[in-house]
């Protein structure tokens, strides 16, 4: 299957809205449900973790389901020297519309809840260890992506991705965000799964230097990039499947 440029950042703009929306419309009902903290996480981990399972089994063949302007910068990096890769003129495409998705997704979720459309978190997240965090899940995410390609089970990525964010969920002192774009919306919410803007640049300098790290990663334990990789991880001619992002 292949899509048009526009009807593929049309996916990717709908994909990172549902997400957050998905994330933090499930942070929300999961404090009105239970006070215990342990409880809201849990609730607002399954709740990504199906979500997003569901979002790139239906949008990955349109675009890839990156959901993530670092997938999308690292897909363009990878296949830069084959060729094959995506344009400068694509990833400019999908970064805009996965941010304006992002915080679509954050106001939605606001409006389902009753909560004010826009109001900015006040929940900071400002710490060395909670960027750490980051850098862990972001290098993590990108590993598995590209690495699911070269090993040939990119078919899996629906299941595996989803099951990785709900693991750095708990084992990543950030609860991983890992997106910039995720990142950014949150913080139009002030509720659960809020961020103060004051984090946010932070987080994402984090986040791309992750990347920088999961790609490193990529490098020494699967080698050079091969001329097809590119073709499954973004929808190029006769592309079927593509392996998305996350959270």
């Amino acid at each position: 299957m292949s899509a048009s440029l526009g009807r593929r950042v049309v996916a990717e703009a709908v994909g990172t809205a549902a997400l957050v929306a998905v994330v933090v419309g499930s942070g929300i009902q999961a404090t009105e449900l239970s006070r215990d903290v342990g409880v809201q996480l849990l609730a607002n981990s399954l709740a990504t973790v199906f979500g997003l399972g569901v979002l790139i089994a239906l949008l990955g063949p349109v675009s890839g389901a990156h959901f993530n302007p670092v997938v999308t910068l690292a897909a363009w990096f990878t296949g830069r020297r084959s060729g094959d890769g995506m344009t400068a003129r694509e990833v400019a495409a999908y970064v805009p519309a996965q941010l304006a998705g992002a915080v679509g997704g954050a106001i939605l979720a606001d409006a389902m809840f009753a909560e004010p459309l826009v109001k900015w978190s006040t929940h900071d997240r400002s710490a060395g260890h909670l960027w750490l965090g980051e850098i862990v899940a972001t290098a993590g995410l990108v590993l598995l992506i590209f690495g699911l390609t070269r090993a040939g089970r990119a078919h899996l990525a629906p299941v595996v991705v989803a099951a990785f964010i709900g693991a750095a969920y708990w084992f990543t002192s950030s609860t991983s965000f890992a997106n910039p774009a995720v990142t950014i919306g949150r913080a139009f919410t002030d509720t659960f799964a809020g961020i103060a803007p004051a984090s946010v640049a932070p987080f994402v300098a984090a986040q791309l230097v992750g990347a920088a790290v999961g790609l490193g990663l990529l490098s020494a334990v699967f080698g050079r990039t091969t001329p097809a990789e590119s073709d499954v991880i973004v929808p190029h001619s006769d592309a079927e499947l593509t392996v998305p992002s996350a959270h």
